[in-house]
């Protein structure tokens, strides 16, 4: 697990290695909880045909994109482009994932989806930039294909201990897209 084997290096280096194992425990005790709970309540809704109409109908829109199209695009939403913005924050996809996060009691703290080209096409919250492909949260979902999921460590966000879980949306077995909860581990337990 890199998380130890970083950590383990680190702890040698300045005789914490005791610390090793217990922390390494700790970041990997949400793995198993955070999957379940997306198999159980989360990916049988992936196939609702409001997430598989809205991600195929990306994909068609951004199918020719070169990289520098798709560049000018994540600088646009940078810079709160609302003609960039609005499109995917406004939209029958993002009021779904809104509802879903709000009836999940607080497990779903964000979500976004993801076209096959990495580019939000719905979200409940703002992200930080519209083009994901070059982040594991795609990259080890739509990348690997259908069936993937894939659960990031636990970080800190507003006194909460949040890890991103990554699901590859696939229609008709094949994958289309993908789609990234924050999930609340405390409210797993």
């Amino acid at each position: 697990m890199k998380i130890r084997s970083t950590f383990v290096a680190l702890a040698a280096a300045t005789s914490l290695f005791a610390v090793a194992p217990a922390f390494a425990q700790e970041q990997a005790a949400h793995v198993k909880p955070a999957t379940a709970y997306v198999q159980e309540k989360i990916v049988p809704w992936l196939s609702d045909p409001v997430v598989i109409t809205a991600v195929i109908d990306s994909n068609k829109a951004h199918k020719r994109l070169m990289q520098e199209d798709i560049i000018a695009l994540d600088k646009a939403w940078v810079a709160k482009d609302p003609a960039v913005v609005d499109p995917v924050r406004k939209n029958k996809l993002s009021e779904f994932l809104i509802e879903k996060r709000n009836a999940s009691g607080g497990v779903i703290t964000e979500a976004f989806v993801m076209d096959n080209r990495g580019l939000n096409v719905g979200q409940t919250d703002g992200t930080s930039d519209l083009w994901q492909a070059d982040e594991a949260k795609w990259q080890k979902t739509y990348a690997v294909g259908p069936g993937t999921i894939f659960v990031d460590k636990v970080e800190e966000e507003d006194g909460k201990k949040i890890a991103q879980v990554s699901v590859t949306i696939s229609d008709k077995d094949v994958a289309i897209g993908a789609v990234t909860f924050g999930i609340d581990v405390d409210k797993l337990k």
